[in-house]
C-alpha cells in the first residue's frame, strides 16, 4: 500500500503542476481574443486561425485543470444527499463513484480518443474553416486531459482506501455548504473586529 501511496503522491504533484500552469492559458486566450478584435477593428485584419487558437487554449485550460479540480476535491456534488451521511458513508460514496463512474468514463474516452487523434495526425487533417488550424493538437489535448484524469482517478481511489483504513489523514475533510458559509462569516467577523481594534488604537 505504501508503494501505491507514493505513486499517488507523484500523480498529485504532476496534476498540481499541470493545473497551475494551464490556468495561465485563460489569460493567454483573453490576450489572443483582444489582439484579434483590435486588429480586426483597426486594421481590418483577422483570421479563423486566431479564433481557433482561442478554442485550443480554452480547451487546454479546461482539460488540463479537470484532474487538478478532482485532486483538490472541488468537483460538484449533490450536498442534499451527501452532506446528511456520516463521513464513512461519504468515503464509500466517493470510492463507488470513482471506481464505477469516473474511472470507466475517463478510460473509455481516452481509449476512443487515441485512434481519433492518430487519424487526424496521420492524415494532416486541417480545420474546414478557411485559414483554420490543424486538427490533431486539439484532439491530443482531449486525449492528454482524459489520460491525466485516469491517473488522478486511480490516485484518488488509492488515497480513499488508505483514509478508510486509517493509514493517512483525510486530505479533504468534508464541510457542507452551510458550514462553509458560517465559517466564512466567522472569519470575516474576526477580521472586521481585528481591524476595528487597530483603528481604535
Amino acid at each position: 500500500m505504501q508503494v501505491l501511496l507514493a505513486l499517488s503522491r507523484g500523480v498529485d504533484r504532476v496534476t498540481e503542476l499541470i493545473g497551475k500552469i494551464v490556468m495561465w492559458l485563460i489569460l493567454l486566450a483573453v490576450l489572443v481574443s483582444a489582439g484579434n478584435a483590435v486588429s480586426r477593428k483597426l486594421f481590418n485584419l483577422s483570421s479563423n486561425a486566431w479564433l481557433e487558437l482561442q478554442w485550443y487554449l480554452f480547451g487546454a485550460a479546461f482539460m488540463g485543470a479537470a484532474a487538478y479540480t478532482l485532486q483538490q476535491n472541488e468537483h460538484i456534488r449533490i450536498d442534499v444527499f451527501y452532506a446528511s451521511r456520516s463521513r464513512r458513508t461519504q468515503h464509500w460514496i466517493d470510492l463507488f463513484g470513482h471506481i464505477f463512474f469516473l474511472l470507466p468514463f475517463a478510460a473509455l474516452m481516452a481509449w476512443y480518443l487515441w485512434p481519433y487523434t492518430m487519424q487526424a495526425y496521420n492524415s494532416g487533417q486541417v480545420s474546414t474553416n478557411a485559414g483554420g488550424l490543424i486538427i490533431w493538437p486539439a484532439r491530443a489535448i482531449l486525449l492528454a486531459g482524459f489520460l491525466l484524469l485516469v491517473a488522478q482517478a486511480l490516485a484518488e481511489i488509492v488515497k480513499k482506501i488508505a483514509v478508510m483504513r486509517g493509514l493517512i489523514d483525510d486530505p479533504h475533510p468534508f464541510v457542507s455548504a452551510q458550514d462553509h458559509a458560517l465559517q466564512e462569516v466567522e472569519e470575516l467577523k474576526a477580521e472586521v473586529q481585528s481591524q476595528t481594534e487597530e483603528v481604535r488604537k
